[in-house]
């Protein structure tokens, strides 16, 4: 019987090199996490996900999650741009009660600078409102959002999205309506990016995989 041949077996772990991964500058270029790649192309296109907590170490915004897309790495740093947020089920759970109604809008917006994002935002009343009502505060966030979000490059929206200053702007406008108990701008997604050639799909692909 013929001797089997030996192969060296490599190690795949021992190729691989370990990124720092950059939150965009919007959040202090901080580091959010490590991620490993033997070719750094394979990086482009990966999205991270963090809470705002791990960014800004208040216990109280552990429940916002960030999400960011790698779009460049030089040298060992892989460089972000923000994707999108969303509040975590369990907090968004815990805000519901009894007896009280739960108003949702998701509007498209584009910011002064040509970023093209989807907003989802819920307004929380203290007791149940009627349907009325209901349009009426929704009619006010989107007034809000179409007249505010243009105003804004897409730093200054991420930082009145996520600090809470869009959502108090809301309530105290929806309280002329009916009595708010809470606003918040549940989630956002980047949709279109600005380019020379005019606005294109926030879609990041590695270039390894246009090759295939």
């Amino acid at each position: 019987m013929p001797a089997r041949r030996k192969f060296a077996v490599r190690d795949k772990w021992k190729l691989k090199k370990w990124y720092e991964v950059l939150a965009p500058d919007v959040f202090g270029n901080i580091v959010i996490g490590t991620t490993p790649a033997d070719d750094p192309l394979k990086l482009i296109g990966r999205v991270m996900e963090t809470t705002l907590y791990d960014i800004t170490g208040d216990i109280t915004q552990v429940h916002v999650r960030l999400y960011f897309q790698i779009i460049d790495v030089k040298e060992d740093k892989a460089i972000t741009r923000f994707k999108g947020h969303e509040l975590s089920r369990d907090y968004i759970k815990s805000l519901i009660r009894r007896k009280s109604s739960k108003i949702q809008g998701i509007f498209n917006v584009v910011t002064k600078d040509g970023y093209h994002l989807r907003l989802t935002i819920i307004a929380l009343t203290s007791y149940r409102c009627n349907t009325s009502q209901k349009k009426a505060i929704r009619k006010i966030m989107k007034e809000y959002v179409k007249e505010r979000v243009p105003q804004l490059t897409l730093n200054e929206l991420i930082q009145e999205m996520i600090f809470g200053k869009m959502s108090a702007v809301i309530a105290e406008r929806a309280r002329k309506i009916y009595p708010i108990r809470k606003v918040e701008v549940y989630k956002s997604k980047l949709l279109m990016i600005p380019t020379p050639e005019g606005p294109k799909p926030a879609v990041v692909v590695s270039p390894l995989q246009l090759k295939k």
